[in-house]
């Protein structure tokens, strides 16, 4: 009787067919599956749910509650007779699933005759079905022919020797495994781009392909980093995740969005990673040339480049110039459009600067647009040239500077220079013989009251901003302990002040990235020149940032005043600024939760001192998502304190007759009677708040009709 159970078990055992090895003596048969070793995967025959009559040989998620297949052999060849089917190994070392016919519906193609012990399948922990010799020698394996997904650790080819490789095709339905009408795969003429493909149609765009790049995104507070290897002849696409989840895949659904998804066990279903399209107007040159598809506005919708009109002959041709352009010397100049997904059909250029890059799209009449920039995530700066029409864009808030062509709207053509020729010949000889005397009588003395004034008009200004510096003593005793930094210096670190370098602009002035001679990198912002206020911001910033030190502050490492010009150097942070993910769709996966509560509660911590820990009650009065910037770790610092106050003693509330702020950001007794207090800050952090935790905008209109701000939501 004892032995009884153990009889049962070894029972159990010979008659279970769960093993996760396929060899020469096995068949599989339908209800017979393979099953990896950690039980992670299963290789069986299934039916979709509206065919019952169709048999299909796959690989699907084995312990998860929603049966999920990432790989489909004869998807496009069902099995309509379920009976007679079978799964062996032939003797040239072959899968092959065939019928009671033995004609074969499905088979892989080695040419392998093996003396001896003969190959075996074995389906791995990773969802890779391989096909090897007794040697351990791989001869086939499905990771390098995935029908619709991509999993963790899996070689995609992108290319080899030049030439489109791997493809990934969609179910043709919901339940129904056979080819369908989109595929994603490597541009035809290109190594930087990547298309979802309906039919021969492109449906959406992605750039990145190039040499070696890795980025990532956030499943369960780790990255999912995606890899692109570039050996030479072959291309990669790799996604790994540092505690190796299996639970991760890429798949192009039926209607035709690529999505990354993560399995959520909580909630026993796939939550959406990442997906691309996101938003209708960001299909493939959906919005028309010269027009682009803005994802940064409450709703995504197209609109024209600057300088661009909508095409009234045909409104769904996007838009038109306003003015043509003229390819003379002078007559055309280029505007910037920052935060851009560039455009499709692209010249590369290596090894060019972006003096090198502006010259090479401005001597070449056809060309319409160029930018510069690390398009491809490598190290190395490429420029890219346009000629004809600029079609398939997107502003978001993470992209690159757009340098568009356009004609100078003070030039004149050549009827109008025909035209005017006569007058021109007669009127210009009369008008210099009459002035030439009286110009050179009064060019001295213009000049010499030129130089005297402004002379007089900067040290003023120069005075009056030191003196601000001098008469406030009551926030600190000592004098100012930070650099005057020589003008010069940050014009070399900025490449003089390029638009390449331009991290953002605000309401004073522009941002620069600047480089300087040891090599370390700062953030140079550059007030505008002429402006009270902006005078005003720049003693602010100076006089309140110069003697606070918190980690949660942004640090001013110094400043410059240079006639006109006001530059204040500040410590520069790669990760710019909080809005640039939280309202970003592919970048605001980034930011889980845990790094949501870090940053809250480092705002929290900088309020604290503004408020209560140093010598004198300040007020920010400007808090906001864009002004709170993120340094390599993630870790929040307070920026911009042109608009701050001090209280001093016991003072409580203040009133100013001129509201400045974010409306939105700003507490209503501050916006309808102008007094604020520690409270105005404390409103500003209570919509920002709702705003990481939320993931939308202060003015989002993606909420209830009735509704119409995040606050009165």
């Amino acid at each position: 009787m004892v032995c009884l159970p153990f009889l049962f078990c070894l029972l159990l055992i010979s008659l279970c067919k769960c093993d996760d090895q396929l060899t020469q003596a096995k068949q599989l048969h339908p209800g017979d599956k393979l099953v990896s070793k950690s039980g992670v995967f299963a290789l069986g025959f299934f039916s979709p749910a509206t065919s019952k009559k169709s048999l299909f040989l796959g690989i699907w998620y084995h312990n998860i509650s929603e049966r999920t297949y990432v790989w489909v052999a004869n998807r496009d060849n069902p099995i309509t007779t379920p009976s007679s089917v079978m799964l062996t190994i032939s003797n040239n070392s072959n899968l092959v699933l065939s019928d009671s016919k033995n004609q074969s519906l499905w088979t892989t193609t080695n040419s392998i005759v093996y003396g001896g012990d003969r190959a075996y399948a074995t389906l791995l922990d990773s969802g890779n079905l391989v096909l090897r010799l007794p040697n351990d020698t791989t001869i086939w394996q499905s990771f390098d022919h995935p029908t619709d997904t991509i999993l963790m650790n899996m070689k995609f080819l992108v290319r080899y020797k030049a030439q489109v490789a791997g493809r990934l095709v969609a179910w043709r339905g919901p339940d129904d495994p056979s080819t369908g009408e989109f595929s994603c795969s490597a541009g035809p003429s290109s190594d930087v781009q990547f298309f979802t493909w309906n039919g021969t149609m492109p449906y959406y765009r992605f750039i990145g392909i190039n040499r070696v790049w890795v980025s990532g995104i956030v499943y369960k507070n780790n990255f999912i980093y995606e890899s692109i290897l570039n050996t030479g002849d072959e291309i990669y696409l790799m996604f790994t995740t540092p505690d190796g989840s299996p639970y991760v895949r890429l798949t192009l659904d039926y209607m035709g969005t690529l999505k990354f998804l993560g399995w959520n066990s909580s909630l026993s279903s796939w939550k959406v990673l990442f997906q691309r399209p996101e938003v209708n107007c960001d299909k493939y040159a959906m919005c028309g040339p010269f027009s682009y598809c803005d994802t940064t506005s409450a709703i995504p919708r197209c609109q024209c480049l600057d300088g661009f009109e909508p095409d009234s002959t045909n409104s769904s041709r996007g838009c038109q110039r306003k003015q043509q352009l003229r390819c003379r010397d002078g007559d055309d100049h280029f505007v910037t459009i920052p935060g851009m997904k560039v455009p499709d059909m692209s010249l590369h250029v290596q090894s060019r600067s972006f003096d090198e890059c502006t010259a090479e799209c401005n001597r070449n009449c056809s060309c319409t647009a160029y930018a510069y920039g690390n398009l491809t995530g490598d190290d190395q700066a490429r420029c890219l040239l346009w000629t004809g029409d600029l079609v398939d864009m997107r502003m978001a808030s993470i992209g690159q500077n757009l340098y568009i062509r356009l004609a100078d709207s003070t030039g004149y053509t050549p009827e109008d220079n025909k035209k005017n020729r006569y007058l021109v010949k007669v009127v210009v000889p009369i008008i210099a013989c009459l002035v030439s005397l009286v110009i050179l009588t009064c060019i001295y003395l213009v000049r010499k009251w030129q130089s005297k004034g402004k002379h007089r008009n900067n040290e003023n200004q120069n005075r009056a901003v030191l003196g601000r510096f001098k008469t406030s003593h009551e926030l600190y005793e000592q004098n100012l302990e930070f650099p005057c930094i020589n003008f010069e210096d940050m014009a070399t670190a900025t490449n003089n002040f390029s638009d390449s370098n331009m991290l953002g602009k605000g309401g004073f002035g522009n941002v620069y990235k600047g480089i300087l001679e040891d090599g370390k990198e700062v953030a140079i912002k550059r007030l505008s020149t002429g402006s009270t206020q902006g005078v005003e911001h720049f003693t602010n910033e100076v006089v309140l940032i110069a003697k606070l030190q918190h980690k949660n502050l942004v640090r001013l490492l110094g400043c410059c005043i240079h006639g006109d010009e006001r530059l204040l150097i500040y410590e520069y942070l790669p990760n710019k600024s909080l809005d640039a993910f939280i309202f970003d769709p592919a970048s605001k996966y980034i930011l889980d939760w845990p790094t949501r509560f870090k940053i809250i509660k480092g705002v929290a911590r900088g309020l604290v001192y503004l408020h209560q820990d140093s010598r004198l009650t300040i007020i920010h009065r400007d808090l906001k998502s864009s002004n709170i910037l993120l340094d390599v770790d993630m870790s929040p610092k307070i920026s911009d304190f042109g608009m701050a106050r001090i209280f001093g003693g016991n003072q409580q509330e203040a009133n100013t007759n001129r509201v400045v702020g974010t409306y939105g950001y700003m507490s209503p007794e501050y916006v309808l009677g102008g007094a604020f207090s520690v409270k105005s800050d404390t409103y500003s952090f209570g919509v920002l708040l709702l705003e990481i935790v939320s993931g939308l905008k202060i003015s989002s209109s993606k909420l209830t009709p009735n509704f119409f701000s995040l606050t009165t939501y």
